[in-house]
């Protein structure tokens, strides 16, 4: 390795459990699958950047492809171990990316790994320079920069970003009848929008007049590889300011039963029984500003 690198180091970890089916005879983990962990959390690294990596290296006219990996061992991870894989960027090169792992039981380094990976033309698979703006987001992660802005406003200057989101989660995802997506409240609702560094939008509700001092929330839509990574909680919240901002005592939605837990986590309260929408099954909750 040309490079040494400390557990506080590291911003970034993806934690997972050693499965049976990872490990030998001797309960210990197969060679090969060391590899794997540290690719499954560069995937995270990804996430953790608000970046949906598909749609991100379309913007940025190319794709990484992995021209080095290199492991050191120094100890075995077993069966049921609980570890830790933390990723950092130690340098952006001209058309190269240098990642550094560490897999740790503990605070016991167990695994090193550097990743060299290739920024290329996808067509040609030829070598292109790492475009700036990527550098930048890499830059500002390591620096714990926030990842996301959340931003507020009409459908006529927040509509094309907004409905994209709701196209692929409710239309394209969910298999919600276009027809019952598109209504009139969109032309006077307040829609919020959190964006990634690449301006992507990566998240999306709105806020409309239930009846006086009440708001509703609704088409709440994350993008698919992004969830759990607070980006609908920040929409929520940016949504709930801009209801107590007019004066609204109360807001409420309709939630669907699979999102029931994350509303409750942030303080919604279910209020009378389940019913069906649009075919999925949803309760309505209700929060106290």
């Amino acid at each position: 390795m040309t490079e040494t690198i400390k557990k506080s180091d590291f911003r970034f970890f993806h934690r997972l459990r050693v499965r049976w089916a990872e490990v030998d005879m001797q309960k210990i983990v197969f060679n090969a699958h060391y590899l794997m962990y540290f690719d499954t959390a560069i995937a995270d690294y990804w996430r953790a950047m608000a970046l949906p990596y598909e749609d991100a290296m379309q913007a940025l006219g190319g794709d990484l492809y992995v021209r080095k990996a290199t492991v050191e061992f120094n100890a075995s991870a077993r069966v049921d171990d609980l570890l830790d894989v933390g990723m950092k960027c130690m340098r952006v090169g001209n058309s190269s990316i240098l990642f550094m792992g560490g897999l740790y039981r503990g605070d016991e380094l167990l695994v090193t790994c550097e990743l060299v990976y290739v920024f290329a033309d996808p067509a040609t698979q030829t070598s292109r320079p790492v475009p700036p703006l990527l550098r930048e987001v890499l830059a500002a992660f390591e620096a714990g920069e926030s990842m996301r802005e959340v931003v507020t406003g009409h459908w006529d200057s927040l509509g094309d970003c907004a409905g994209k989101v709701r196209r692929d989660v409710f239309i394209e995802e969910q298999r919600i009848p276009k027809e019952l997506e598109w209504d009139e409240h969109d032309a006077t609702a307040v829609h919020a929008v959190a964006r990634n560094r690449l301006g992507q939008a990566v998240a999306t509700g709105r806020l409309v007049t239930e009846a006086p001092g009440v708001g509703r929330i609704g088409r709440m839509a994350v993008h698919r590889t992004l969830r759990s990574g607070g980006h609908g909680a920040a929409v929520l919240r940016a949504l709930e300011a801009a209801a107590a901002a007019r004066g609204d005592r109360e807001v409420t939605l309709h939630a669907q039963r699979s999102a029931e837990a994350f509303y409750a986590r942030l303080g919604y309260l279910p209020y009378g029984d389940p019913f069906e929408e649009a075919g999925i099954a949803h309760i309505e909750m209700r929060r106290k500003l």
